[in-house]
């Protein structure tokens, strides 16, 4: 069968609507992922990605489809990136955290509402995306990354985001992403701050930026984190993982962005 075919006929002026792709897929019996795929491949636009175009373009969203993301923590920080990166049409998430939602986050965690507490925040992700995006792929994995796991867990992915709340695990996550080559994409908050940093393999940011840390924990546990830390975090984050994607260069590589909400001051120091 010649998808692209069949979807050009069902694409007045090059450009896929939402309700033609939910006919294509029912009518073809295919995944709207397949169709997505073969729509992006046939140089088609499709109507639910219009307002990424001219920040992507069409190979930009392609490339986007057929990336591999891995958000590790998908908590308060965690949510937004995961939420983010299937509306932008990234085709495959891989999601880990060991955690289930409680009480305490429910002013912050895009993902958890008063029906979600209780539940593994990887499985809820999961379904947050299919709600979202049925073309995005799935891989929830409720369990903590370590040593052991990591690299499989890692393998394949073009980018990662660090969106985990301990300095060891996200050490061990910094030196996976080195032996695998991968592009990791760091987020900090705490109370009105912000710090972000992209490390590219063998930097080693994380372990130069906590060495000596006292605590496993950093000053989120005497700031907290209110609903709009994590949020402008995460976009951040995602501003980076986009480009990466799109073989731009990362804004953040070799430096530390820090910024203050209360004031809204900006702080940007190289780290070489």
């Amino acid at each position: 069968m010649d998808v692209g075919g069949e979807l050009r006929a069902r694409a007045p002026g090059g450009i896929l609507s939402w309700s033609a792709e939910e006919a294509s897929a029912r009518e073809l019996g295919l995944p709207h992922r397949e169709i997505e795929g073969a729509a992006l491949r046939a140089g088609l636009r499709l109507e639910r990605y219009a307002r990424n175009f001219r920040t992507v373009d069409q190979a930009g969203q392609l490339a986007l489809h057929e990336a591999r993301v891995a958000v590790v923590g998908a908590g308060g920080l965690g949510g937004h990136v995961i939420e983010e990166l299937a509306r932008l049409g990234v085709g495959t998430l891989v999601l880990v955290d060991s955690d289930r939602f409680d009480a305490s986050n429910l002013n912050r965690q895009i993902l958890c509402t008063l029906a979600t507490r209780g539940r593994p925040t990887a499985e809820v992700a999961a379904e947050r995306v299919a709600l979202v995006n049925p073309a995005t792929e799935v891989l929830p994995r409720c369990l903590r990354l370590d040593a052991d796991n990591c690299d499989e867990i890692l393998s394949g992915a073009g980018a990662v985001a660090d969106a985990l709340d301990s300095i060891s695990s996200r050490l061990v996550l910094e030196a996976a992403c080195a032996r695998l080559g991968l592009p990791l994409a760091h987020a900090g908050i705490a109370g009105w701050y912000v710090q972000a940093s992209t490390v590219l393999p063998g930097e080693a940011t994380l372990a130069r930026l906590y060495a000596g840390a006292a605590t496993d924990r950093g000053i989120e546990t005497e700031l907290g984190n209110p609903a709009f830390t994590p949020a402008v975090a995460a976009g951040i984050q995602v501003a980076e993982i986009l480009k990466i994607l799109l073989g731009r260069p990362p804004a953040l590589a070799g430096s530390l962005f820090h910024l203050d909400l209360d004031r809204l001051e900006a702080l940007r120091l190289p780290l070489a």
